[in-house]
């Protein structure tokens, strides 16, 4: 349906919507086959309350979305608002060009995940879905295994304007 303000077509008819979204933003690991991965994530959110799941969604091109097809498990963390130069690694680098766990603080979580330690909250959740969105991929995942770290207000879309993404969508 279409009205006076809109037509169904492109996303930039709708930014009147989606450019006042500010979610919160979160870092993604895989780890899967010897190798780990992780990128800065906007499109995230709970998806169920019971039972309990969560679903990120990530971009086809990056790498992080290459490992993460093959991992039985995921990563999931919150930043802090400090944190930025935390989340320009992790958005603004492709691990295809630079290691980025080599400047991350960071152990190895329940199934061989990589959980990031100084973060304000994380979980690893197992992969129980993967969902084609167009293009990005969704992962729908049950936790087992979280933990909090640092205080203080997230890290929003907004906080991070300005990150060039390291790899880009086209």
């Amino acid at each position: 349906m279409a009205d006076e303000s809109g037509t169904r077509g492109g996303a930039g008819r709708l930014s009147g919507f989606f450019d006042r979204l500010d979610p919160d933003m979160c870092v993604v690991t895989a780890a899967a086959g010897g190798e780990r991965a992780g990128c800065l994530v906007g499109f995230a959110s709970q998806c169920s309350m019971e039972p309990l799941r969560f679903a990120v969604w990530l971009s086809k091109v990056n790498r992080t979305y290459r490992a993460a097809r093959a991992a039985q498990f995921l990563a999931v963390h919150l930043l802090t608002r400090d944190q930025r130069e935390l989340a320009e690694l992790l958005g603004g680098e492709t691990g295809d060009e630079t290691d980025k766990f080599a400047r991350l603080h960071w152990r190895e979580g329940h199934g061989g995940s990589a959980v990031l330690t100084d973060t304000a909250a994380w979980f690893v959740g197992a992969v129980l879905h993967r969902i084609d969105g167009g293009d990005h991929v969704g992962f729908v995942l049950d936790p087992v295994e979280w933990g909090e770290g640092r205080d203080g207000p997230l890290l929003r879309l907004s906080d991070a304007a300005g990150i060039e993404a390291g790899h880009p969508v086209d």
